[in-house]
């Protein structure tokens, strides 16, 4: 007997709040609403999905597009050996998402390396700060309208 879909569970779980669902070479894709979040992926968390991994967490910034933000997340169950993608669109005016620190220790870098370089930042998060640039870095490299040449405020240097 072959295991169902898990596109089609999420579909049966969460009706009309999964937005768009493909299948891409290796990975099962949903696209879901930000306020979901948290909900969905504790279901997909626990059995019988069973994706207690969260392999990686990134942003995509589609500037000028309409949402310009999108969140992508990887998952793997250790179990059933499959891996998933779930996607969150944010807005440029609302770059807020939940935290996955709760379900997940290893979103803290993650998400920290996210809110660095992207300016996303976590509801919930413990320790939300930059991560790879100084603190008196202005603005966020990653994104698309980053100038290339933009100079930074000079730092003292340490003792």
């Amino acid at each position: 007997m072959e295991e169902e879909n898990t596109l089609a569970v999420l579909g049966r779980r969460f009706p009309g709040r999964v937005r768009e669902v493909l299948v891409s070479p290796g990975d099962e894709v949903a696209e879901i609403n930000r306020q979901d979040l948290l909900e969905v992926v504790d279901f997909l968390k626990s059995a019988p999905q069973d994706f207690s991994m969260l392999l990686d967490l990134t942003c995509v910034d589609y500037a000028p597009g309409k949402p310009r933000f999108e969140m992508v997340y990887h998952f793997f169950s250790l179990s059933r050996l499959r891996r998933l993608r779930l996607k969150v669109r944010l807005d440029e005016a609302e770059t807020r998402v939940a935290s996955l620190t709760s379900l997940w220790k290893n979103a803290d870098w993650l998400e920290r390396e996210v809110f660095d370089l992207f300016g996303v930042v976590f509801d919930g998060h413990p320790y939300l700060r930059r991560l790879f640039m100084y603190d008196g870095f202005e603005g966020h490299p990653l994104r698309k309208d980053y100038p290339l040449r933009r100079r930074q405020p000079r730092i003292r240097m340490r003792d």
